[in-house]
């Protein structure tokens, strides 16, 4: 599904971002110590050198706290003047409530409407367009969307394939309106599905399918992932995608000022990065210090990327991910900060 944004009584803006990692680095020389691995082979097949685990009692809602704190402290948004909080997340704090429920009640925006969204690694796009999906409607003007994963605490870490790979972290951003001709943006979104590829990426209990309560194996509530098919997966569809925005805006990749994408494997982003001809300088990539953070990984990268003097007013950004379901998604936009907001 490819959406262009013209025509709109309200332009949606992206105006302000933040993101927040805990405490805890984890090594490739720790994780040597569990799996039958090492820093080299980790590095050379990955690009992953360390990344963060969450305290044993933080929970996804922690992090997106202090992620939307940031966010909001950037823009200069009082958080009572959010009318919406969506949480993309594949580690929710419960089945229900939702994250985002507890999220909006301990920020202070009571009375905001508030759900979870199920993308995995799209998540955080997939939450981009709902947001300005409602704001071109009419139905919200400021929209927070904060993407948070605990992603440790559902992996199992005896299984090298996987282990290797996750992160904890959480990336957010404040969507808001602005005048129908406003230069800034969201300019068009891709969004899509496969799910004759659920099986290659997901965690198979814990759900209505496979109950905790018929007691699975521990296993069975981590993460399963056939690497090959989904590595196969990655590199096509984000081309594709990418490939599917800018024809339909009519955009030259050489007038993208920057690359941000799903920082699930270096490899793959390279990849993606070769065949729609983007030069190196134009990514920024953080996967070699936090891992595959999923829902959080694009959001977290953002951030730095503006707080690294990457990421300048009237930019042209592309965002784009893959994730479980299979899924994908992508966004042109154009980097308008409001004059509150950082802009580095």
């Amino acid at each position: 599904m490819i959406a262009v944004r013209n025509g709109r009584a309200h332009r949606a803006r992206l105006v302000a971002l933040g993101a927040h990692a805990p405490a805890r680095v984890v090594t490739n020389a720790e994780i040597e110590r569990n799996v039958d691995t090492s820093d080299e082979w980790i590095v050379t097949r990955t690009g992953i050198r360390e990344r963060r685990f969450a305290a044993a009692d933080e929970a996804a809602s922690d992090l997106a706290l202090a992620a939307a704190r940031r966010v909001l402290d950037d823009a200069g948004l009082p958080a009572e003047r959010l009318d919406m909080v969506i949480v993309p997340t594949s580690t929710p704090d419960h089945l229900f409530p939702s994250t985002a429920a507890i999220l909006a009640e301990r920020l202070g925006a009571g009375g905001a409407a508030a759900y979870d969204l199920s993308a995995a690694c799209s998540g955080f796009v997939y939450g981009l367009a709902q947001a300005a999906a409602m704001v071109e409607a009419g139905m919200a003007t400021n929209v927070l969307v904060v993407g948070s994963e605990v992603l440790s605490k559902v992996t199992d870490h005896t299984d090298r394939g996987t282990c290797i790979l996750f992160g904890d972290g959480a990336g957010g951003a404040l969507v808001c309106a602005g005048d129908p001709d406003d230069t800034g943006g969201f300019l068009a979104f891709d969004l899509g599905a496969d799910g004759t590829g659920a099986d290659l990426l997901t965690i198979p209990a814990g759900g209505g399918r496979l109950p905790l309560s018929a007691g699975p194996a521990p296993a069975e509530g981590c993460i399963r992932m056939n690497g090959p098919e989904v590595f196969r997966f990655a590199t096509r569809i984000m081309v594709e995608s990418a490939r599917r925005l800018l024809d339909a805006l009519e955009i030259d990749v050489g007038e993208l000022d920057l690359v941000v994408a799903h920082q699930a494997n270096s490899r793959i982003i390279d990849a993606a990065a070769k065949r729609l001809g983007i030069p190196e300088e134009r990514l920024f990539n953080n996967i070699d210090r936090y891992g595959n953070t999923s829902a959080a990984s694009i959001p977290l990268a953002l951030a730095e990327a503006r707080d690294a003097g990457r990421l300048r007013p009237g930019d042209l950004l592309l965002l784009v991910g893959f994730g479980a379901g299979l899924t994908w998604a992508s966004t042109i936009v154009r980097w308008e900060p409001f004059a509150g907001a950082h802009a580095a």
